[in-house]
């Protein structure tokens, strides 16, 4: 669907936003994109400040963010108080609520849609579903209940064990193995608080897989709201692993059992996240990098670190803490005793105060 500025400022304000157009407001909108991922004739927002220098860069037609934000001359403008909640209302509009995926009663008559493209010698066991315009490719193995959803890729000597679910636009590479029961593409917890409401943000962007990735079983993987969710090259996950919308997981990183990251995390390549490890959304973890196990990483993780301890702190640090923490009833007993010296060194210095001299 289509709209202009105009129609998207209406939108807005049937919504009881009041926008401010900086622009043509007869200038045509396909799509909601991000800054990065923006091209000509997309809307994309700023909401965030520490993305303010992808404003100078971006290739959309025109930019959401708040008044007063300083942004080029090349893009128009709409500047509204809340921009989150301002391109919410721009995906129902433009994409749909819900629409971009539903599927008709009577496409799936057959387990294989009529469009999608079976690879040479890949076998489908009975009982997958195959949407429409999926692409298997060469020697794939797909395992009894698994649903690959309209326009997912799957490249050469893909295997997918029982019920494995692959949302809509999902992208899975070569040699890609995931295991039973894990779902990718699913929307991510995408709300914006409007009028005391959570409002769902459609989530229209997808997931890809790049190649020799192995997922474990019990799996979840948000598609992105806008852009893409990336699992790099050769990474391996464990069971009960639990990715957010956007974020980036770098190339052969090993995550163990029960890791959670939240969205729009940057993982570089080469880390290794230990068992219910936990990052907070929006941070950037370096390559070569190191989360100890039950970590709870609330910052940015510098390249070749080593962290551990909620909140997580380089693991020398965290050593010491240990360290003092296992001699804290030895400290105790010290102290208590420490404490009666004080008090009989006060008691004879006040009665040598009062003795007549």
């Amino acid at each position: 669907m289509e709209a202009t500025l105009a129609e998207l400022c209406q939108v807005l304000e049937q919504h009881g936003m009041k926008p401010a157009l900086q622009g043509d407001p007869s200038r045509c909108i396909r799509r909601v994109a991000t800054l990065e991922d923006a091209a000509e004739g997309d809307v994309a927002f700023l909401s965030n400040p520490k993305y303010e220098k992808m404003l100078q860069a971006t290739r959309a037609t025109a930019v959401v963010l708040r008044p007063g934000v300083e942004a080029p001359p090349h893009v128009d403008l709409i500047r509204v108080d809340d921009p989150y909640a301002a391109i919410t209302a721009f995906i129902v509009k433009l994409h749909g609520y819900r629409q971009h995926r539903r599927v008709p009663p009577d496409r799936m008559r057959t387990s294989i849609h009529e469009t999608a493209q079976i690879g040479e010698n890949a076998t489908i066991h009975p009982g997958v579903a195959i949407d429409e315009h999926a692409v298997i490719g060469r020697d794939a193995i797909v395992y009894p209940g698994c649903y690959i959803g309209p326009r997912c890729r799957l490249g050469d000597n893909v295997l997918l064990y029982p019920n494995v679910v692959l949302y809509d636009d999902t992208i899975v590479g070569q040699r890609v193995t995931i295991h039973a029961n894990t779902t990718i593409g699913e929307d991510g917890l995408g709300y914006a608080p409007v009028g005391g409401q959570w409002i769902k943000i459609p989530q229209i962007g997808h997931v890809e897989i790049e190649d020799d990735v192995e997922i474990g079983a019990n799996c979840t993987i948000d598609r992105a709201t806008l852009g893409r969710t990336r699992i790099g090259r050769g990474s391996k996950f464990s069971n009960l692993i639990a990715i957010g919308h956007g974020t980036q997981i770098g190339e052969h990183c090993l995550l163990v059992a029960q890791v959670g990251v939240a969205g729009s995390v940057t993982v570089g390549h080469h880390v290794t996240m230990a068992g219910q490890s936990g990052v907070v959304g929006h941070i950037r973890i370096g390559d070569h990098a190191t989360i100890g196990a039950k970590a709870g990483v609330t910052n940015n993780v510098p390249e070749h670190e080593t962290v551990l301890g909620a909140p997580a702190i380089p693991i020398r640090d965290m050593r010491r803490q240990i360290a003092h923490v296992a001699h804290l009833p030895e400290l105790s007993q010290r102290i208590k005793t420490l404490e009666k010296e004080v008090a009989e060194l006060r008691r004879q210095l006040a009665e040598r105060a009062v003795e007549p001299r």
